[in-house]
């Protein structure tokens, strides 16, 4: 299950947010682990792990061999990817490079 969520976690968060989302989740443990679960600190890292898992969810397929888990497949409607874009065949003027330097401006 582990695997199927990180899956699709990786199509849905940009990578900042799911470096953000890794690095609380040891302080989270640690709190749960402490018994604090009605503490202010638990509440507050759990609204910041709910708020990055809105767009979260889709399909993940899995290829279950031997005591594996592996992902075979995945595809979510809150994807960050684009495939129009993602391509190494012609676009069909989907991205712009113009636009790029326009947003780092």
């Amino acid at each position: 299950m582990l695997r199927a969520h990180r899956a699709i976690e990786s199509l849905t968060l940009d990578r900042e947010e799911a470096h953000l989302k890794d690095q609380l989740m040891p302080k989270y443990a640690e709190v749960i682990y402490n018994g604090y679960w009605w503490s202010p600190e638990r509440r507050m890292l759990q609204a910041a792990i709910d708020e990055t898992q809105k767009n979260v969810g889709g399909v993940v397929r899995m290829k279950l061999y031997k005591g594996n888990a592996t992902v075979v497949g995945r595809k979510s409607d809150a994807s960050l990817f684009d495939e129009s874009i993602a391509t190494f065949e012609d676009d069909a003027g989907a991205y712009d490079q113009k636009m790029r330097k326009a947003l780092s401006s």
